[in-house]
C-alpha cells in the first residue's frame, strides 16, 4: 500500500510575505558547540523568523500565522503560546475563531498544558464559558482521567460560578461508565464541598446524600479504593463517629474470618473502628495482621507500622 505523501512547508525565505525579515538564528553558545540540537528545517527557519518578530516586538496577522506554524511542528512550546496570546489581543482578533481554532489542537494533543492555559486565557477574556462543557465532554470521551482538563474545569466551575450547573450529574454519568475513575471522585469532592459559599459539611441533608451515594457505588466495586476515600472524608470533615460506617464496613469485611473479605478497604476500616474503641486493640491487630499477610501484602510495613501505634492488648484468635 502506498503511503499518501504528507503536505510539505513552503519555506518562509520563499514567502514574499517575510521578504522584509531577517531571521535570527539561535545562539548556540559558540562556533562549535558540544552537543547542538538538530532542529528539523522548517521548524528552525519558523523559529529563526519568530526570534526576529519577537526582538521588533512585532504583532500582526503574519505573526499569528507564524506562531501557528510553530504550534503545529511543536505544541508545547510555552513560549510561542504566549506571544500568540499577546498578539491577539493586541489586533483584537476574534477570540471564538481562536477557540475554533484551538479544539482540534486540543482532541490531537490531548495531554499539552499549554494548550489549557492559552484556553483559559481565551476564556477568562470572554468572560463566557457558553460551548465549554460540551467540549470537556468530547475530551473526556478520548481520556476521562486527563488532568489538564479536570483542573481546568475546576477552574471554569470557580470562575464562572458553575456548582449548581450539571456539574454532580454530568459527574454521575462518568461514574456510570467507570465507577473507578478517581478524577471524577476527586470532582464530586469539589462541587460538592469545594464551593466557598457553603460550608456543607453542617449540612445533614448533604452529608446524608453524600454517604449514600458512596455506599451505593461501593456495592459495585467494593474494591475500589475512591469512593471508600471518599466515604472516610465525609465522616472525619463532618465529624461523625468512625464506628457509624461498621455495620456497611462489616458487609464486605467479617471480623476475622480470612475467607469472607471482599474488600481490604473494608478491612482497613474495621481496624480503625475497632482502634477506636475500649479493650479494641486486640481486634484491630487481628485486622490488620489479616492485612498484611493475605490481603494487601505489599504495605506489609505499614500494617506494622499502624500495629505499633496502637496500645498493648492480649491477643483475639482468628476464626476460620
Amino acid at each position: 500500500m502506498s503511503r499518501k505523501p504528507q503536505n510539505k512547508l513552503t519555506p518562509l525565505s520563499e514567502d514574499p510575505k517575510w521578504e522584509d525579515v531577517i531571521p535570527i538564528p539561535q545562539e548556540e553558545g559558540s562556533a562549535h558547540p558540544l552537543a547542538s540540537i538538530a532542529y528539523a528545517e522548517n521548524y528552525s527557519e519558523a523559529m529563526d523568523y519568530l526570534r526576529a518578530v519577537m526582538a521588533t516586538n512585532e504583532m500582526s496577522e503574519r505573526v499569528l500565522e507564524l506562531t501557528e506554524r510553530v504550534i503545529r511542528m511543536n505544541p508545547a512550546h510555552y513560549t510561542v503560546w504566549l506571544y500568540r496570546a499577546r498578539t491577539l489581543f493586541t489586533l483584537n482578533h476574534d477570540l471564538y475563531a481562536e477557540i475554533a481554532w484551538l479544539n482540534p489542537t486540543a482532541l490531537r494533543h490531548q495531554k499539552n498544558y499549554q494548550i489549557w492555559h492559552h484556553r483559559q486565557t481565551l476564556i477568562n477574556a470572554l468572560d463566557s464559558a457558553d460551548g465549554e462543557i460540551p467540549f470537556l465532554t468530547q475530551m473526556f470521551e478520548k481520556d476521562s482521567k486527563n488532568y489538564h482538563v479536570w483542573s481546568y474545569r475546576q477552574w471554569l466551575v470557580k470562575r464562572f460560578d458553575l456548582w449548581d450547573a450539571g456539574e454532580i450529574e454530568s459527574v454521575e454519568e462518568l461514574l456510570k461508565k467507570d465507577v473507578r475513575n478517581n478524577s471524577a471522585w476527586n470532582h464530586r469532592w469539589f462541587v460538592v464541598f469545594g464551593r466557598p459559599d457553603t460550608d456543607a459539611f453542617k449540612d445533614e441533608e448533604i452529608v446524608k446524600r453524600e454517604i449514600e451515594f458512596a455506599k451505593s457505588q461501593i456495592r459495585l466495586a467494593p474494591q475500589n479504593q475512591s469512593p471508600w476515600s471518599y466515604l472516610r472524608g465525609i465522616i472525619r470533615q463532618a465529624s461523625l463517629p468512625l464506628s457509624s460506617l461498621r455495620e456497611f464496613a462489616e458487609e464486605f469485611a467479617v471480623f476475622g474470618k480470612m475467607d469472607q473479605v471482599r474488600s481490604s478497604h473494608a478491612l482497613a476500616l474495621v481496624a480503625d473502628i475497632y482502634a477506636e474503641e475500649p479493650n479494641g486493640t486486640a481486634k484491630a491487630t487481628l485486622a490488620l495482621d489479616m492485612l498484611a499477610i493475605r490481603y494487601d501484602p505489599i504495605r506489609v510495613n505499614y500494617w506494622e507500622y499502624k500495629k505499633k501505634q496502637l496500645p498493648p492488648s492480649s491477643p483475639v484468635a482468628a476464626g476460620t
